[in-house]
């Protein structure tokens, strides 16, 4: 496997990086399990955040006492500069660590600059001064956003939503990327869950070659898929390349990611499961989706409010009561019997 290194930051790691979101759902006994066979696989680089509950307590447990061997990520969703070193002083204390290698503005609705106002780059900068933190990324959503921190210069890296079903201007942004010498951090690998065969993905990947990819693991079974791939990369041939084009054909367009910054929704409506129902049952075909539990969930969102607090979170701008209406209508034909699933 190819060695990726994120820009001006130096961090040079296997090109396969462990995305530490999915831990929280997980014990600690089996988290930090996971996370050190990670690190006995190959993987260096392991991402987390502030906002992911528990897993930035599982990551520093796993890690004690080997600081120097792995790279540390993580993020704050802080709004003001005393929240800022609040969630630092907190990561550092959950890490078991007394430095964050990337510490990065999460889900960033602004590009934060010197004199903006804000503090908010001023802190980090202090944070790098006192050697709290080595390097300064940012993660966006929105893909004006990301083309603004590009071209701002200011950030080390940027972690953006990137597979194989992105637009060739989210190709664009990665080329951008890398013309500035700034690492790029591709988190949503599988679009959400959509994208269901592991060695396309990770054949997509290893085209580029300044993009660090950040797999959402939780299971024993997931981790040693990617693990497989240390020493033996799937490459782009042409049965993968028709695959990935059949794929595009289906998949690219408004579809939801299942994120969750949605959530929760006053009409208690479980969206980043309900608004994608219809892809889920296409390609993972399955009874769990037909329960009457389900079915409950999916009923609720004949009780939408059409506040559009969901469309204001959104950070793909998706309409999602519509999206949600079509996956209802969709569903309700499968019940039916007039649309079949496997």
């Amino acid at each position: 496997m190819k060695q990726i290194t994120l820009g001006k930051t130096g961090i040079t790691v296997p090109q396969n990086a462990f995305g530490a979101l999915p831990i929280q759902r997980v014990s600690r006994e089996y988290a930090v399990k996971l996370l050190r066979r990670a690190y006995e696989g190959g993987m260096r680089f392991f991402d987390t955040a502030r906002a992911y509950s528990d897993s930035e307590e599982k990551v520093g447990e796993a890690f004690a006492g080997m600081r120097d061997k792995v790279y540390i990520a993580t993020k704050t969703g802080a709004k003001t500069p005393e929240e800022f070193w609040a969630h630092l002083e907190t990561s550092l204390k959950n890490l078991r660590t007394d430095y964050i290698d990337l510490y990065q503005f999460h889900c960033a609705d602004q590009c934060y600059r010197p004199g903006d106002g804000t503090g908010m780059y001023e802190c980090m900068e202090e944070a790098k001064r006192q050697g709290k933190i080595r390097h300064i990324g940012i993660t966006a959503h929105k893909l004006y956003i990301a083309e603004e921190i590009v071209k701002s210069g200011l950030y080390e890296t940027l972690q953006y939503p990137f597979s194989y079903l992105s637009s060739q201007r989210e190709e664009e942004l990665v080329e951008s990327c890398r013309e500035a010498d700034m690492g790029f951090i591709a988190m949503k690998g599988l679009a959400g869950g959509l994208i269901n065969r592991s060695e396309a993905a990770m054949a997509f990947m290893s085209q580029f070659e300044q993009v660090l990819p950040i797999w959402g693991i939780q299971k024993e079974t997931e981790l040693e898929e990617w693990l497989s791939y240390m020493e033996h990369t799937p490459e782009m041939n042409g049965e993968i390349a028709a695959f990935i084009s059949g794929e595009q054909k289906e998949l690219t367009g408004e579809f939801c990611r299942g994120c969750g910054y949605c959530m929760p929704c006053p009409a208690d409506i479980q969206i980043n499961t309900c608004a994608r129902m219809s892809l889920m049952l296409r390609r993972a075909p399955s009874q769990a989706w037909l329960t009457p539990e389900m079915q409950a969930e999916m009923k609720k969102i004949e009780g939408c409010l059409g506040c559009g607090q969901c469309m204001e979170k959104c950070p793909y701008d998706l309409n999602t009561p519509e999206l949600l209406k079509k996956n209802y209508e969709d569903y309700r034909k499968v019940l039916a019997g007039e649309v079949k699933v496997q």
